[in-house]
């Protein structure tokens, strides 16, 4: 692959399916709100599992703050809804997923802005991001997640 080549991939969000269950439904007929964060949840975990690999034993991240936008009904459906991760922000100890969920018609169902904090699994306590990590971060860093903002 050339550089320019692994430039423009770079800049492409990482895009997992996650199946949706019958029973994530709410009374309405909806995915429950609590439901469309998990597919956020597995998103990021598959979204870490690809881009660091066994690396991902020697830090850990817990979630320090999480934003979802419901942008419209996501409705069950025996298609999986597609989910587009990346990076948004790299802090020193912390950085920020952007994720953009999309139901089976194509319509944007969601969108989210979770940051997470790197902990040293020694003592368990927050670490600054090493080298490894913001290179491999970068990588993936795309714009901001354009949530609208409250007044």
């Amino acid at each position: 692959m050339s550089d320019q080549q692994k430039a423009s991939a770079a800049h492409q969000p990482f895009t997992v399916d996650v199946a949706m269950r019958w029973g994530d439904q709410d009374s309405l007929g909806h995915i429950n709100n609590v439901q469309i964060a998990r597919i956020v949840e597995e998103s990021r975990v598959r979204a870490m599992t690809e881009w660091f690999g066994d690396a991902r034993t020697e830090f850990w991240t817990v979630l320090a703050r999480q934003e979802l936008e419901f942008v419209s009904i996501l409705h069950y459906s025996a298609e999986p809804v597609t989910v587009h991760v990346w990076i948004s922000r790299i802090g020193t100890s912390s950085f920020d997923f952007g994720c953009r969920l999309v139901a089976p018609t194509g319509e944007v169902a969601a969108l989210s802005d979770t940051t997470v904090t790197a902990v040293d699994p020694a003592t368990q306590r927050p670490m600054p991001l090493t080298d490894f990590l913001v290179d491999r971060l970068r990588e993936r860093l795309g714009d901001p997640v354009p949530l609208r903002r409250r007044r």
